[in-house]
């Protein structure tokens, strides 16, 4: 059966327009056919189409069930890419692989201070529904990387840059089971001021290893980490 995510479904509801369009038009479901919705909070509804309308999918629920949450709580906060493009396929892989929580920061050589939060929020959608995901991943507002590391209260933190200095690799230094956050800073990587205040509050500098990577490959590949650390 179909996968179909609406953070607004509940019991009695009418599917909402973008679903119902996807669901009628594109899989070509009809009166009487069963689908699954999702509402993003670990609900999983089978329900049977009572009218396939593509403005509004009216739905009989035949069977409510609970999903177990994500074992682990991973933020990437990442700074944003000029090419957008590059960002938003993190975004997608990053909901694809396993993430709770994406924030996108402003930091001191960035080379985006806007995103749109619309967008990046229909790539998490799609991605969840590619990938089977119950629980939607939040997206923040851009966060300026002070604000950020000032909030944040994860049980791990790490920061990568470049910078030549002692650093343990992210897959040793990560502990399985504990909520982490990940900093990944611009292509001009993150100043010494920011380097040094992370410190000082707490955070463990870590590599992913010899190889230089851009931003977004760096944030897809310490992603994947966390989430093999969590499953092995």
């Amino acid at each position: 059966m179909e996968l179909l995510v609406d953070p607004s479904y509940a019991p009695g509801a009418t599917l909402c327009a973008e679903e119902s369009l996807h669901c009628v038009k594109v899989m070509r479901h009809r009166d009487g056919d069963l689908i699954v919705v999702a509402d993003g909070r670990g609900n999983r509804y089978e329900c049977r189409i009572e009218k396939a309308d593509p403005r509004g999918c009216q739905l009989s629920v035949e069977r409510i069930e609970q999903m177990p949450a994500p074992t682990y709580k991973l933020r990437m906060a990442v700074a944003p890419t000029k090419n957008i493009d590059r960002f938003e396929w993190f975004v997608e892989k990053a909901v694809e692989i396993g993430v709770s929580r994406i924030t996108p920061i402003e930091t001191e050589h960035s080379e985006r201070t806007r995103v749109r939060l619309d967008r990046l929020e229909r790539i998490v959608l799609a991605a969840a529904k590619q990938s089977l995901k119950y629980h939607l991943a939040k997206v923040d507002e851009i966060t300026p990387l002070s604000d950020l590391m000032s909030e944040d209260e994860s049980e791990q933190r790490f920061i990568l840059h470049c910078a030549e200095t002692p650093k343990e690799h992210l897959m040793k230094a990560a502990q399985k089971g504990r909520s982490t956050l990940v900093l990944i800073g611009p292509e001009g990587d993150f100043s010494l001021s920011e380097v040094e205040k992370a410190l000082g509050l707490g955070y463990k500098e870590c590599t992913l290893g010899p190889e230089r990577l851009r931003t977004e490959t760096a944030a897809m590949v310490a992603t994947n980490i966390i989430a093999l650390r969590n499953q092995i």
